[in-house]
């Protein structure tokens, strides 16, 4: 895109806005002027009638639409002298400041093509409406000429607009001396020490809103400018930008702006000249300034009217460091003041708004022209719920006409079977030689029938087109709404490249980042909540993955070290990927840590695989770092990830290649209100599983499952995948089916790959989510709920949920098995089931075939957790166990079971390697009704203690 058409696109999208406000204010000014004309005692009219003209004359000098200023400045004379008693306004004043309104209603709707001629004729009609308006009170407002003169004098045409060329040196210390303050007229006095701030909310925000949008261009050049030196045509843009937040600041009054913004400008043209050249140092002090900019803007907004005084200090240390900069001096007087981080990561507060964010990538300015409209239009983030809610309502509606098109095709069918009936009564009637009343009736029927056959043919045909036509209108409506939640990707993670710059600076680092997929609509929530998450691994990867200049030059890698961060659509999923090329995870100094932190024993972690080794970065205080400092070291940055991606129903996975770096994949929805599904009937009812979180769909035969080490399997690309029925997975009954043919949902963590049957499979569909409601807290294996197009609910699975309950099933030894016969109903006596609870492979199944060779019928969990899943789920007549065990020990898993209402009678054994008095009390105590050391298998003490609490086998 050229740098023309986005120096347009800023001036149309402004001057759009203008006109909506423009809109609102005309509104004010109408019912004002007829209320005044009703009761022209009325005086307290007048107030509101000030303000709303005041801004259409503030917002026409921004756009420099210079009749409108004409028409404006008159009636605010007009008002203002009213207000004071100097004029009476009857009802022959009134009807000519009406066709003021007039005028600034067509000045606000100018034909589409040709705007600029039509504009500049508009000018003389202006300029003689405006003097009849000024001639009808007896004095001129004297303020106001003198505020046009300070306005003549200081602000340069089109201000903010980007397309004006910068002004000499000289010309700008001419133009930065006039800093005169507004008449009162003009401003209303603000609580600022340095000076009078409109207190004019549409033109704060206005401001702010500019600021935003050139604090990104600001950034962008200036780290352009960094990297390479030799760029001059960045230059351009940087002082087009400050040159327009400067006009911006002496129009709202914030003279502070206008000093550090005019520092800047002077310190662009002075580096375009060749005057100075801008390095690193110079480049910090810069940023800091645009820093100032953007912290200043926002302050307004949040009613800090001291912020001005208590940072004055540092502005001026600022300031002159740009004069130091300026005028080639080594030594830069800094300010004291520690830079902000945060601040070029973190976002200002938004209201729930629509769009607000400033988009600084000029493809993005182009490609939603329309959505800069949208800045100026309030909305609650609760309305746009409710209509995204409304807008589902009506494609569900639209779906069910088909549907009773149908019916009307079968009413069609049955008229025509009808009418053949009635032919053949006919001929029946006539061989017989009937009654010959009845075969006029007959023929009347007959008649009757085609009739309404023809009437419902053409109403169908009119039904069909007002079905298609609803179909397409409602799908459109739906998906604007939907849009109105995205945004590009860009907009979230402009701020990065100025952190990386920052922190890679203070830590005496050379990194790069690379963005790509800035274009990516995400939704906005969702956007939202990845700031944290991408600020933490860029944080983590800087500090403890990329390595200093020297350490890399000597490891053969390029002193620049390299961040990429990525975002792609695919399988209906959004893609965030972030890498470094630094120096990865050392697996070794990663198992010690586990250890050493006490979440696993030397032999455990040496049994994982690398994937469970990185799962343990996601555990909330776990950290890396021998130290903690201001970046990282905490523990929280890869918990606030692994918590974000898991609440908006995702997943994060991490890669470590040791000396070349690590990867981390976020997989996330698309959006959050709406989701493409898979749908599968189990037990007569639909549920629905993320066609993103699913890997294959298949049917089998019952010949192709295999019986392996008492597990079901199918082969399916070399691979065998252990097959779960989903029924046992939700606790549903189940019938099995006649035939022979398995529906199976493949799902998988990317390690693990699990094979779901189901009943049936239903087809895709996208599915509008409503979450569930939150007084049924956390539903296992669920994650939200839809509504299918007949009205009926359908529960949407959490396959990250329902992964983990089937390792508890597998390891547990709980599943019911799919044979191609199935087993029936024995006469044989139940045995009696136990329950083994040890983290020990060895132990659990020397435990087991204790058991079982006494005819015992035997299940295994592999931890506290797993046993207290497991006792819950089913039915056991004892409960082994152990007592030392991650996630949850012997001891606290014996208290569990013994505070259950329902389980609380259930018998416990402890088995343990600890034969200490103490430890057998404090088992006792707990509830356990044997304790036993794991010496004791010798002597045959856990069978006699089986015996003794449930009996034989």
């Amino acid at each position: 895109m050229t740098e023309k058409s986005t120096q347009n696109n800023n001036q149309a999208s402004i001057l759009d806005l203008f006109r909506q406000e423009l809109e609102t204010h005309i509104a004010v000014l109408s019912d004002g002027l007829s209320a005044l004309k009703a009761d022209p005692h009325s005086t307290e009219q007048l107030q509101p009638l000030i303000r709303a003209i005041h801004s259409i004359k503030g917002g026409g000098l921004i756009v420099d639409m210079a009749p409108a200023v004409t028409i404006a400045r008159a009636m605010e004379n007009c008002f203002v002298a009213a207000q004071k008693g100097e004029i009476s306004l009857g009802s022959d004043e009134i009807e000519v400041l009406l066709k003021g309104v007039d005028m600034l209603n067509r000045l606000g709707q100018p034909p589409e093509e040709g705007e600029a001629q039509w504009m500049a004729q508009q000018e003389e009609a202006c300029e003689a409406l405006g003097l009849t308006i000024q001639g009808l009170g007896t004095n001129q407002h004297p303020a106001d000429s003198e505020l046009d003169g300070n306005f003549a004098s200081t602000i340069p045409d089109n201000k903010f607009t980007t397309h004006q060329q910068p002004t000499s040196n000289s010309q700008q210390a001419d133009e930065s001396s006039d800093t005169s303050a507004p008449a009162p007229e003009q401003v209303e006095t603000g609580t600022t020490a340095d000076a009078q701030i409109t207190s004019d909310p549409t033109m704060l925000d206005l401001f702010q809103t500019e600021v935003e949008n050139h604090v990104a261009v600001l950034n962008d050049g200036l780290l352009a400018l960094e990297s390479d030196p030799g760029a001059m045509d960045q230059l351009e843009a940087l002082m087009r930008a400050a040159h327009s937040i400067k006009g911006g600041a002496r129009i709202v009054g914030l003279e502070p702006a206008v000093k550090v913004a005019h520092a800047l400008e002077d310190c662009f043209v002075a580096a375009q000249k060749g005057d100075v050249a801008l390095g690193s140092d110079q480049i910090d002090i810069l940023f800091r300034i645009v820093d100032i900019l953007i912290q200043l803007s926002q302050s307004l907004r949040g009613g800090e009217s001291d912020w001005v005084s208590q940072h004055r200090t540092e502005i001026d240390h600022l300031v002159d460091a740009i004069s130091a900069i300026i005028n080639g001096e080594t030594a830069i007087p800094v300010s004291p003041v520690e830079p902000s981080q945060e601040s070029t990561a973190e976002k200002p507060e938004k209201d729930e708004r629509l769009p607000q964010e400033a988009d600084s990538s000029d493809t993005a300015m182009a490609q939603r022209e329309d959505g800069e409209k949208d800045r100026a239009v309030r909305v609650t983030a609760t309305k746009i719920e409710r209509l995204m809610g409304q807008a589902g309502e009506v494609v569900v509606s639209a779906k069910w006409l088909p549907k009773l098109s149908n019916s009307l095709m079968d009413l069609k069918r049955n008229q025509i079977e009808m009418l053949g009936v009635l032919d053949r009564l006919q001929e029946v009637l006539i061989k017989t030689e009937g009654v010959p009343e009845a075969s006029t009736l007959v023929m009347e029927a007959r008649e009757k029938t085609k009739a309404c056959n023809r009437s419902l043919a053409e109403k169908l045909n009119q039904f069909d087109a007002f079905n298609s036509t609803t179909a397409n209108l409602s799908d459109r409506l739906y998906h604007e709404v939907i849009s109105v939640r995205m945004r590009p990707f860009s907009d979230g993670v402009q701020g990065f490249p100025r952190l990386v710059r920052d922190l890679a600076r203070d830590l005496g680092k050379r990194v790069k980042l690379n963005i790509s997929g800035k274009s990516t609509e995400v939704d906005r929530d969702i956007l939202e909540k990845l700031d944290a998450p991408l600020n933490h691994l860029i944080r983590n990867a800087i500090d403890h993955g990329i390595e200093m200049p020297d350490v890399r030059s000597a490891a053969g890698k390029p002193e620049t070290g390299a961040l990429h961060l990525e975002a792609v659509h695919r399988s209906g999923m959004l893609m965030i990927t972030f890498s470094d090329d630094g120096r990865g995870i050392d697996p070794a100094q990663l198992k010690s840590r586990i250890v050493e932190k006490g979440l696993a024993t030397a032999d455990m972690v040496n049994d994982m695989s690398e994937p469970e080794l990185i799962d343990f970065l996601f555990l909330p205080g776990f950290s890396t770092a021998k130290t903690v400092s201001e970046v990282s070291g905490r523990g929280v940055g890869l918990d606030v990830v692994h918590n974000m991606v898991h609440e908006v129903g995702g997943v994060v996975r991490a890669y470590s290649r040791p000396g070349e770096g690590l990867t981390f994949h976020l997989e996330l929805p698309l959006t959050l209100s709406v989701v493409r599904t898979f749908l599968v009937e189990i037990g007569g009812e639909p549920f629905a599983f993320p066609l993103g979180r699913i890997d294959r769909c298949l049917e089998l035969s019952r010949s192709e499952v295999d019986l392996v080490e008492d597990r079901q399997y199918f082969r399916f690309d070399d691979n065998n995948i252990a097959l779960v029925d989903i029924h046992h997975i939700l606790e549903m009954e189940h019938t099995a089916p006649s035939d022979d043919t398995l529906h199976v949902v493949v799902v998988s963590d990317r390690w693990n790959y699990y094979g779901l049957a189901v009943d049936k499979f239903l087809g895709e569909y996208d599915l509008v989510v409503r979450p569930l409601d939150p007084r049924l807290g956390k539903v296992q294996d669920i994650s939200s709920v839809a509504v299918m197009l007949d009205g009926s609910p359908v529960l949407i699975f959490d396959v990250e949920d329902l992964v983990r309950s089937i390792d508890n099933l597998l390891s547990g030894r709980r599943l019911r098995k799919l044979s191609s016969t199935e087993t029936k109903a024995l006469d044989v006596k139940p045995k009696k089931r136990i329950l083994v609870v040890d983290d020990s492979f060895t132990v659990r199944e020397m435990e087991r075939k204790v058991l079982e060779s006494k005819g015992y019928a035997v299940e295994t969990a592999v931890d506290g957790v797993d046993g207290w899943n497991a006792v819950r789920e089913g039915h056991y007549h004892m409960v082994v166990t152990d007592v030392d065990m991650p996630r949850m020990n012997g001891i606290e898993l014996l208290k569990h079971i013994k505070q259950h209402a329902q389980l609380k009678a259930l018998p416990v054994v402890i088995v343990s390697y600890k034969d200490k008095e103490a430890d057998r009390l404090q088992g006792l105590e707990a509830g356990a009704n044997y304790y036993l050391t794991k010496s004791s298998f010798e002597d045959d003490s856990l069978i006699h203690a089986a015996v003794d609490l449930i009996g034989e086998a």
